[in-house]
Parts: C-alpha cells; structure tokens; sequence
C-alpha cells in the first residue's frame, strides 16, 4: 500500500473502496469482500444509507479497528452545529465503533460552518481523527479553511483522467490540503474503459484502462476509491502497486483533461435546486 500523510500527520492509504451507489444490503458483504482483497481504507456516507453495513463489515472482518481507515460524511439534511453533532453521534453508533478516522462535510450547501463546528468539536473529543470536505470549489474551500481553527485536512471532489483538477490541486497545495477522487472512472462516461490512450498504454504493462487510470491518478498524487461490487473486479483495482507509468505516459494521460466535470456543477441554479430537495 502507498499512503499519504494529511496536515495533522496522519496516514491515510492512497487506494481506498467506496461503496456510493451500493445496496445496503450488499455492503456488509461487499466491503468484507473487499477488505479480504487488501483494502483497508473504506469510504461511506450519511447519504448512502449503508453506514450498517459498512459497520458490520467492520466489526465481522477480523482486521484490528486500527488497521482500518473509515471515512464518512455528514450529508446536507444534517447541517448546522446542533444536528451534525447528532449526525456524528448516529454515524459513530451506526459503524459500531468508538471513532472515525476522516469525517467530511458531504456538499458546500446548508449551513455547513455550524457543521464543520462540530466536526471540529468531535475531533478535538477524539471521535474524528481528521476533518474535511468534499465537493468545494476552490472558492468555497478557500474561504472554509481561512475561518476554520482546524484546517481542512482532505477535499474529496470529481477526480479522474478527464477532469484533473488542475486548479483546484494547485489551491489545496498552497493550503496544506489533500485532494481525493470520488469517479475516478467517471462512472463509465466518455467511454472510459474503451480510451485508446489507456489502453495502448495498458497493453504495455499488461494492465488493464482502468488498472493505468488508477496509476495515474496515485501517481499523481491523488486518493483514491474506485467501488465495484464484483470480488474479481475489486482485486483488479486493487492490483495497481507493480507497475509505474513514465514520465512520457503520465503526459499522454494528462492530455485527456477537459477541465470540466462530466457530472454536474454546483454553478448551475437547477442542480442547486435539485441538491435541495434532499436537504
């Protein structure tokens, strides 16, 4: 495993499983599957209602709590100091265990500095061992961790070889801060695993598209959690470590960035208006 070290000095493994989009009743026995692969840093959320899975899968897997990193994170519904804090305690109760290693605001809306508040209160208390957020424009994270006592230690946001980021790394950079990927296969979009790039360069490391994708990324300095519910698919994503992309790959793959979210943008009024039907 390759890990990186956040602001606080803690480590955080750079590959990690996500479980966005997974059935509740599959997650106990995909994130079990999935630390029997080698994972050991898993990523949940208020909003995916699978924390008990998730939670089970960590109390049944036989790996030592503190060989586990459990992210989570406080969705919209639950913002504002009095309710995270509430949130915090149920998603504590809900993964079976006495503290979370990362703990993130899920979206930039509501009131969401009363929710970093208490963020702030749970890891000083020790029930967080780092605190962040996801899906903050460079604006939005900017101004958060100016106001914030402690600084965000991770923004977890759209990642993958055809939205690099560019910017948004280089203001996390200049702020101590970590960026993680969430789609580092952008579901599929762009006819992803099909890409001639990664696949010619896939076919020289006897690797597959997704398999360089995930390299770059880790090479450049990125965190990732690829999800699949598929044991097979999971030890592919898993199997990363054995082969370094050159210097002339990594250029290729970064001329695949558009610049531009292929999912959504927290500019545009009607999606606004659609994240607030789930506040």
């Amino acid at each position: 495993m390759e890990y990186v070290t956040l602001n606080n000095g803690v480590k955080m493994p750079k590959l990690g499983y996500g479980v966005y989009q997974i059935d509740p009743a599959e997650a106990e026995r995909c994130v079990l599957d999935a630390i029997s692969v080698g994972y050991r840093s898993i990523d949940t959320a208020q909003a995916y209602s699978n924390e008990e899975g998730v939670g089970n899968a960590i109390v049944k897997c036989g790996v030592p709590r503190d060989e586990l990193f459990i992210t989570t994170k406080v969705w919209i519904s639950n913002a504002g100091y009095e309710k995270a804090k509430a949130s915090i305690e149920e998603s504590l109760h809900k993964l079976q265990t006495n503290y979370i290693d990362l703990l993130l605001i899920h979206q930039p809306f509501g009131d969401y500095y009363g929710t970093y508040r208490a963020m702030e209160e749970a890891y000083k208390a020790g029930k967080v061992k780092a605190i962040g957020v996801s899906n903050f424009y460079p604006d939005r994270f900017i101004d958060i961790h100016h106001f914030a006592e402690i600084k965000p230690a991770i923004n977890q946001v759209e990642t993958h070889v055809f939205q690099q980021q560019k910017t948004a790394k280089e203001y996390l950079k200049k702020c101590g801060a970590q960026i993680e990927s969430w789609g580092p296969f952008a579901e599929g979009k762009n006819d992803y695993f099909n890409n001639p790039v990664l696949k010619e360069i896939g076919a020289k490391h006897g690797k597959s598209a997704a398999q360089v994708a995930l390299r770059f990324l880790m090479q450049s300095d990125v965190v990732v959690i690829p999800k699949s519910t598929h044991k097979e698919r999971m030890e592919e994503n898993f199997n990363v470590f054995d082969f370094t992309l050159t210097a002339e790959e990594m250029e290729a793959v970064e001329a695949l960035d558009g610049g531009e979210s292929l999912f959504f943008s927290h500019y545009d009024p009607e999606i606004v208006e659609w994240f607030m039907t789930m506040a």
